[in-house]
């Protein structure tokens, strides 16, 4: 969302509010103000709509302009996106037209939101930008580079292939901004982040933004940032998550399934435990999801001893992702790395929902839990949350294009990933197909071939990481 929508929406919830906590570095900065912009950036701010600096803004500029790496948290929606560009507008040295600045995110949606708000900001400026991100033709991307930009925001796959060909140089980039940061040091785009290291200068000012940030999050960042950074988090409703975050979502009984799903795409977990409160339920599940794709096992009263060591087995050496139990079958289970655990249903014990959501977040390592809660469970997950002291956080119903649009990134990710470690003679032998590309895209009919190609690699890859 660009700040502008960010600032004049009327559906949305006020930007300006102030967080009901803040956490600061202890060497803390004083706020910016909006009156501390030059004039010509008041002015355009004021042509957008806006004449105040939203919480985040004041209090993360500081930092970015004093060149201190950061870790900060604030919701979606709180203006995040103006606390790093606008800080970026004033130290660009506009009469070096080399990239200075590299904002790196998970998706070409959110890379085009973000340098369409770049335009909009540098509107009294020479600052040009670019977006760089796959699924799309190089030239228009490269002819940007050659013409030269200041700012460059990219998907990381895209930008390694730009790397890699030479097309970028990267000598004069001074900061570094990770959008999205915990999306973007997730395992789906951390091995690209590695390699686009390599070709960075190793002097950076290194800033990441989040929503959430988990410890992962902040453990991965210390290869990224200087041993110094200092962390800044503004929260609005809920407290600041440490290892274990508690999530859930509302439905109807009857959509619980199709729900996991969503949450399973979404999420796309390390390694996740379900857990029924019926065996009935368990091995409709499974069903379910083995229908779906999902490379999955369950465990409940009718498994034998032997299957279920086998089970039990590939859940540990992570061949098995996703594994679906009731309370029962799942005793005993001491497994670390857990990433998630998904409450199917929310049980009528409150102790046992603290057993299930205590499986993940395990020997220092971060973990979600998640529960699907019908209307008439949202009475006991309350009465869950005062006996134990939980704070859930309520999330928005899923947003089936954004769902999508995150599938279709992970398969041009998993795809370019792949052709990039080619050699000529296989790149020479799959070019004999773009003849049938060609009449594929221009047949109506014959897309959904393309599409079920797609699909099939997605998922062929997604079971080749977690089978045997």
């Amino acid at each position: 969302m660009s700040t502008n929508e960010e600032n004049s929406s009327p559906d949305s919830e006020n930007p300006f509010l102030t967080p009901i906590k803040i956490i600061e570095p202890e060497n803390k900065l004083p706020d910016v103000k909006f009156d501390d912009l030059s004039a010509e950036q008041q002015e355009t701010l004021r042509n957008l709509g806006w004449n105040e600096l939203m919480p985040v803004q004041r209090k993360a500029m500081a930092y970015m302009l004093a060149g201190r790496d950061m870790l900060i948290q604030s919701k979606t929606g709180s203006g995040k996106t103006g606390a790093f560009v606008l800080p970026l507008l004033q130290v660009i040295e506009q009469d070096h037209v080399f990239p200075q600045a590299l904002i790196l995110v998970p998706t070409r949606e959110l890379a085009t939101q973000v340098n369409e708000e770049i335009v909009k900001l540098a509107a009294h400026t020479q600052i040009k930008s670019v977006a760089i991100f796959g699924g799309v033709g190089y030239d228009a991307q490269l002819r940007a580079l050659r013409h030269g930009v200041h700012i460059i925001v990219a998907t990381p796959g895209r930008l390694l292939d730009h790397a890699q060909r030479g097309n970028v140089d990267f000598l004069s980039i001074r900061d570094l901004i990770l959008d999205e940061a915990d999306e973007m040091l997730s395992m789906g785009f951390y091995p690209d982040m590695q390699k686009l290291q390599r070709y960075l200068p190793k002097q950076l000012c290194v800033q990441m933004f989040s929503a959430t940030i988990p410890q992962t999050v902040r453990s991965l960042a210390r290869e990224f940032q200087r041993s110094d950074a200092d962390f800044l988090s503004l929260s609005y409703d809920q407290v600041i998550a440490h290892n274990l975050e508690h999530r859930y979502y509302m439905c109807d009984t009857m959509e619980k399934d199709s729900l996991v799903v969503k949450i399973l795409e979404w999420e796309n977990p390390e390694s996740c435990i379900i857990f029924c409160n019926t065996k009935r339920d368990v091995h409709y599940l499974e069903q379910v999801l083995n229908n779906y794709g999902f490379n999955s096992g369950a465990l409940s009263g009718d498994i034998n001893q032997k299957q279920r060591e086998i089970i039990l087995n590939r859940f540990r050496r992570s061949k098995l992702k996703i594994l679906i139990a009731t309370d029962v079958a799942a005793r005993g289970i001491d497994i670390t790395h857990v990433s998630h655990v998904i409450v199917f249903d929310h049980p009528d014990d409150h102790e046992v929902y603290v057993h299930r959501s205590g499986r993940t977040a395990r020997a220092g390592r971060s973990g979600v839990a998640i529960s699907l809660i019908s209307p008439v469970e949202e009475l006991e997950l309350q009465r869950t949350a005062a006996d134990f002291g939980i704070q859930f956080i309520k999330m928005p119903p899923f947003d089936d294009e954004k769902l999508s649009s995150r599938m279709r990134q992970r398969v041009i990710s998993l795809l370019e990933r792949e052709k990039r470690s080619l050699g000529q003679k296989k790149r020479d032998r799959f070019h004999r197909y773009l003849p049938l590309i060609d009449q594929l895209v221009d047949e109506d009919g014959d897309k959904d071939l393309l599409a079920f190609l797609l699909d099939k690699y997605y998922w062929t890859e997604f079971s080749a990481n977690n089978t045997d």
